[in-house]
């Protein structure tokens, strides 16, 4: 984990460097999380899913949406380039998706060594899914450089 002193002004042209920079992979259709008990993890259908979490309740598995999905979603996908401080990431993108679109997010993070190490699944309601991308797509082709309207 990175710690860096950085203006306001700093940190955002650090991450847009980080989001033009990162490998971006937009997810075929529509998934939505399921609940599994606890007492028994859902092998065969973390194997197609995304994201399997656990709290003390339930099992959650990030999966392709059933057409009774409650709250179907978008997803996207970032792999970081290695060597580039990302650190602020979440909390920046979120905060801008909220303020741009008026969506909060969910973010489900791993982490792969070959790949440069931290991924991040994005997850936003289908209803805003394309204006989400096309936004985050917009701040990729900044490439670093902002203006405080933006």
């Amino acid at each position: 984990m990175q710690v860096s002193l950085e203006t306001a002004a700093e940190v955002q042209a650090r991450l847009l460097r980080v989001l033009a920079r990162a490998e971006l992979q937009v997810m075929e259709g529509l998934y939505a999380f399921t609940e599994h008990p606890a007492a028994s993890i859902p092998l065969d259908r973390a194997q197609r899913g995304l994201a399997l979490v656990r709290d003390d309740d339930v099992w959650s598995v990030l999966e392709p949406a059933s057409d009774a999905a409650i709250e179907p979603l978008r997803v996207f996908l970032f792999h970081f380039a290695p060597g580039l401080d990302n650190s602020g990431f979440v909390g920046w993108l979120a905060s801008h998706l909220k303020a741009a679109l008026g969506t909060g997010v969910v973010v489900v993070c791993g982490f792969n060594s070959r790949r440069g190490g931290v991924f991040d699944y994005w997850c936003v309601p289908e209803r805003i899914g394309a204006a989400a991308i096309a936004e985050v797509r917009r701040l990729r082709a900044l490439n670093g450089y902002f203006s405080p309207a933006s």
